[in-house]
């Protein structure tokens, strides 16, 4: 006796298959706690910026124990954000999301009475998903004008490190945002370099962030780049640039922190001046650590603000590491900052590494720290280390 064939999986239903294709198209491929943990950083972004708005506009006492005061407050912070035509809209949306329908009644020609309801819900949120359609607009346009400015801004930066005897070179950076105001370079004050030509040494961090930060970023780095090549001293060199930076700082609020060195490779001498910047850590092969201070105020602050200059002579196997309050700044979860503490045992841990092995090293040990907690200030390093 024959037996009857064995029935086989059911086929897989191809509207399933295009659902799954729809979500890996939506979610980019992410899985669900990568979705998560997107969504919570963003929410925390979120509140942040308008929570800062609120802070501003409230007293402390109101925001600490008056929850409809604070209320208030973060609503209109949030409103405030919108145009007064797409307020109107979220408003009209919401209440009639919240008040959703009514009726009356009225004795038909029978005699009999006639119950008219309506619901208002699909037009409350027919009013959101348009307000939604017209930010999301505002953001794409925002997002490639931006996008714009990072590649515009990615020509200003070197790529790779120059070649200059005897001196390993590598750097890095990270915007906290598409665009930064963290400037770096290294580059020949003379067309030509030779074994003593000067190289110029330079890590700057504009105030704030973002594109106001971006622009003024270019406006340093045009002004460097000008400044660099016409005959005159290392000092003479930043107190051009402090003025230069005096006319575009908005009487000082726009301010910039710079470390200029010139370096010439015959004699190995550093001669540097540090506007207001993090002091740079010289790691000396024996395991000394001495800090690059001397300097003056950050650019941008007084047009005529002296600035003392200061000279070191590097010796094989010193490690000269330069950076922006990013790095140290960079905090946990928790609210910790990285610090000064938790860099220094990466630096002596690695003595004999390559520059590009120990940036490798740094910035691994600054995420591990940091975690998926979101960082709001521009990360920027560069490492010399002496052959």
């Amino acid at each position: 006796m024959v037996s009857p064939p064995q029935p086989g999986p059911p086929p897989r239903p191809q509207s399933r298959g295009f659902l799954l294709q729809f979500w890996d198209r939506v979610t980019e491929g992410l899985e669900i706690g990568q979705l998560w943990k997107q969504f919570h950083t963003d929410a925390r972004a979120s509140y942040r910026f308008y929570r800062k708005d609120f802070d501003a506009r409230a007293p402390q006492q109101t925001t600490r124990h008056n929850f409809w005061h604070t209320a208030h407050e973060l609503m209109w912070a949030i409103l405030e954000k919108l145009t007064p035509a797409r307020r109107v809209l979220l408003l009209l949306g919401v209440i009639l999301l919240i008040f959703p329908g009514g009726g009356y009644s009225y004795r038909g020609k029978t005699g009999s009475p006639e119950i008219v309801e309506f619901d208002m819900r699909f037009y409350g949120g027919a009013l959101l998903f348009i307000l939604l359609m017209l930010e999301i607009a505002d953001r794409v346009v925002m997002k490639r004008d931006l996008e714009i400015a990072r590649d515009i801004q990615s020509w200003l930066l070197p790529v790779q490190p120059p070649e200059v005897p005897g001196l390993g070179i590598a750097f890095f950076t990270r915007a906290a945002n598409t665009v930064a105001g963290d400037y770096y370079d290294v580059f020949a004050r003379t067309p030509a370099p030779n074994r003593d030509s000067p190289f110029l040494i330079a890590v700057a961090d504009v105030a704030g962030k973002s594109i106001p930060a971006a622009l003024l970023m270019a406006t340093f780095q045009a002004s460097l780049k000008t400044l660099s090549v016409t005959p005159c001293s290392l000092a003479e060199l930043v107190a051009g640039m402090n003025q230069y930076a005096c006319s575009n700082s908005q009487s000082g609020l726009r301010f910039t922190t710079a470390f200029l060195g010139e370096y010439r490779p015959a004699s190995r001498t550093l001669a540097y001046i540090n506007a207001g910047h993090n002091a740079p850590i010289l790691r000396r092969a024996g395991g000394a650590v001495e800090r690059l201070s001397n300097g003056g105020v950050p650019l941008g602050i007084l047009a005529d603000a002296p600035y003392q200059s200061g000279e070191v002579v590097l010796q094989s196997g010193d490690w000269l590491v330069i950076f922006t309050d990013g790095v140290i700044e960079a905090m946990n979860a928790r609210g910790e900052e990285y610090g000064e503490a938790r860099l220094l045992p990466v630096l002596a841990s690695g003595a004999t590494a390559t520059p590009e092995q120990m940036l490798l090293r740094i910035m691994d040990d600054v995420d591990r720290f940091a975690g998926a907690a979101p960082q709001h200030d521009d990360i920027t390093c560069l490492l010399l280390k002496t052959a």
